[in-house]
């Protein structure tokens, strides 16, 4: 986190601005707040240890696992990682990036019709992002997927509708759901919009039956090689108009696609401090129905917004 700043405010110094204008930089705000949040969670943990510790050696009486639950929330059994999804620390130790990604760039470019070979060598592993329109011919996804088919495709019982199994994951972005099961039971008026409370969630499909059978509705995207593979984890993310994702990068281990199938939703592209004076500060654009964009979540700080007056829907995935 150091280094970022030193690098940044090195650039910024060589380009002529002040202090002032500096500490008013998004990015550098941005960094400002992820070192307050990152600084009071470790003070917070080395304190929690400590405490932890001593307790134990002196009477035994410890049960970290609860501990952990009641002060931070966190279950350990239901985590693979301690510090899973804590972002401020995912971003601290994500490596550095290449500005080759987005330098010289305006937009997010859109293209039609991209042969394999074409997207092989300008974009697959290139890391800059592309959208590509009209890109699910052939795909029943888009008259079948919607609320109501995802709440009746689930069987009471299922894995993901509460989170039992440790390859079930389930992203809340900035709502209440602390699992699917209970985004199926929303009330009509919130799923719809008309209490004006929006929503935007996100999930795996890692129940094999449901998997099967939203795999009859779509399949790899025509534009990824022969050679090229994609997980056996597929992603749907699902909400209603006027919220989306919050700004965040990811951790995972490919690039990835997403296609849309119902609504519309714009796409929100900052790249990372380091590359902050080499490219445009935020570039976006808005998928359709049938468009499909390419990025490397891993090296590009994304937000979504649901646009419109239609729930938007989306699958996606990893390829490699």
């Amino acid at each position: 986190m150091e280094k970022k700043f030193s690098d940044i405010l090195a650039e910024a110094k060589s380009r002529g601005l002040t202090d002032e204008e500096i500490s008013r930089l998004p990015t550098v705000k941005r960094l400002a707040r992820r070192s307050r949040h990152v600084s009071a969670l470790i003070l917070a943990g080395i304190l929690l240890s400590l405490v932890a510790i001593g307790l134990e050696a002196n009477y035994g009486l410890v049960d970290l696992p609860s501990l952990l639950s009641r002060t931070f929330g966190i279950e350990l059994q239901k985590q693979p990682c301690l510090f899973d999804n804590i972002e401020p620390i995912a971003d601290m130790m994500r490596p550095y990036v290449d500005c080759d990604i987005c330098r010289n760039m305006t937009s997010i470019e859109i293209v039609y019709n991209v042969s394999e070979e074409e997207f092989t060598t300008r974009f697959a592993y290139t890391s800059r992002p592309v959208l590509i329109r009209n890109a699910t011919s052939g795909w029943s996804a888009h008259r079948t997927f919607s609320f109501d088919y995802f709440r009746e495709l689930y069987a009471p019982g299922s894995p993901a509708l509460e989170n039992t199994d440790r390859d079930c994951q389930f992203f809340p972005y900035r709502t209440s759901f602390e699992n699917l099961g209970q985004v199926f039971d929303m009330s009509e008026e919130r799923r719809t919009g008309v209490k004006g409370d929006p929503w935007y969630i996100g999930w795996s499909n890692c129940d094999s039956s449901v998997s099967n059978e939203l795999r009859k509705h779509y399949s790899k995207p025509y534009f990824l090689g022969d050679t090229m593979e994609t997980s056996k984890t597929d992603w749907i993310f699902m909400g209603s108009p006027g919220y989306g994702a919050h700004l965040h990068i990811d951790a995972v281990e490919r690039p990835s696609w997403q296609a849309q199938i119902r609504g519309e939703k714009e796409w929100i592209l900052e790249p990372p401090p380091e590359c902050y004076f080499e490219c445009p500060p935020r570039i976006s654009t808005v998928m359709k129905p049938g468009d499909i964009i390419v990025v490397d979540t891993n090296r590009w700080f994304h937000e979504t917004n649901v646009l419109g007056d239609e729930i938007s829907i989306t699958i996606g995935s990893e390829y490699d």
